[in-house]
């Protein structure tokens, strides 16, 4: 298991930020559990599905290696079984010579390519939607805003890379970027983003030091900062993610929170947030438009689920 983020750090991102002022119920009235996912439409995945032009796709989500950093204490083991049916030439209780492999995995769902879920996380207690976490999180479960609920997300993507915006292979560690410096790199690389859309980062963070440096990897990022989360959430799109574990610069700059932009996006807007987005080819190719599809298991009472979704244009 890696040792990602120092202890102070750590302590950081625990301790309760200011407390939740009085609560608005969400646009789509008080009993809400599905936030920005209200905004698509079959309108909007008509249109969505008229960016497949050249009939290509792409996975969007890396793949995840048991043993690869996480945020602590999250981890991936894999162990893969021969129940009952061992490779071998004996006949089994099938009455043919089955030869068969099963597998058992143990892992923390908020590793590697992810979704969370509005009931990820809150600030004071209060969750997306005026939600108090001590009335529906559960060990067996959360009892609202789980992810089962979230429904398929077919939207309209658009990549933004901040990457090329500031002429580098990949950002620095910790490096943050604000509202102008995304407003730019939208402006220069012809990038509109709309209601209802996936909006996705390129800073090459991933791609250029998962495999090569997996520690600093998993201990710092570069990110949106703060302010940045609440000029994004004005766009009104359904989720917004990086190819980073974060989204949000760690560590923040200073003034800004660590993890805010989660607040921000999660709770006060409904917002989704993917990260470790596999979006390298994506930059490579100049792909800044495209059909975002994403389906994720629906596991009962789950606050986050690993995803692979697809781009396609």
């Amino acid at each position: 298991m890696w040792k990602i983020l120092p202890a102070a750090l750590m302590a950081a991102c625990l301790a309760s930020g200011a407390m939740a002022s009085d609560c608005q119920p969400s646009e789509w009235g008080a009993d809400d559990q599905i936030g920005a996912a209200n905004r698509i439409t079959p309108e909007r995945t008509r249109a969505a599905a008229q960016l497949v032009k050249q009939g290509a796709s792409h996975p969007l989500g890396i793949v995840i290696t048991p043993g690869m950093p996480a945020y602590p204490p999250r981890f991936t083991q894999l162990q893969v079984l021969q129940p009952e049916h061992p490779h071998s030439d004996s006949s089994s209780a099938f009455g043919w010579v089955a030869s068969a492999n099963d597998d058992l995995v143990q892992m923390w769902l908020g590793t590697g390519p992810q979704l969370d879920g509005l009931g990820h996380l809150g600030e004071a207690g209060e969750f997306y939607n005026c939600n108090r976490g001590v009335e529906f999180s559960k060990t067996t479960g959360l009892t609202k805003l789980d992810i089962s609920q979230v429904p398929p997300l077919v939207a309209r993507g658009v990549l933004i890379d901040m990457a090329k915006h500031f002429g580098v292979e990949h950002l620095g560690p910790g490096q943050p970027f604000n509202r102008n410096e995304v407003a730019a790199a939208m402006e220069e690389q012809g990038v509109t983003i709309g209601e209802g859309d996936v909006v996705l980062f390129h800073t090459g963070w991933t791609d250029a030091m998962l495999e090569a440096d997996p520690a600093t990897w998993g201990a710092t990022i570069p990110g949106i900062d703060n302010d940045a989360a609440r000029f994004l959430a004005e766009f009104k799109p359904v989720a917004v993610g990086a190819d980073t574990w974060g989204l949000g610069a760690v560590p923040p700059k200073p003034g800004d929170k660590v993890f805010y932009d989660h607040a921000i996006l999660l709770k006060e807007n409904g917002i989704y947030i993917l990260e470790t987005m596999n979006t390298g080819r994506l930059a490579e190719e100049g792909v800044t438009e495209f059909m975002f599809v994403l389906g994720q298991a629906r596991l009962k009472g789950a606050v986050q689920m690993i995803i692979n979704p697809v781009a396609m244009w």
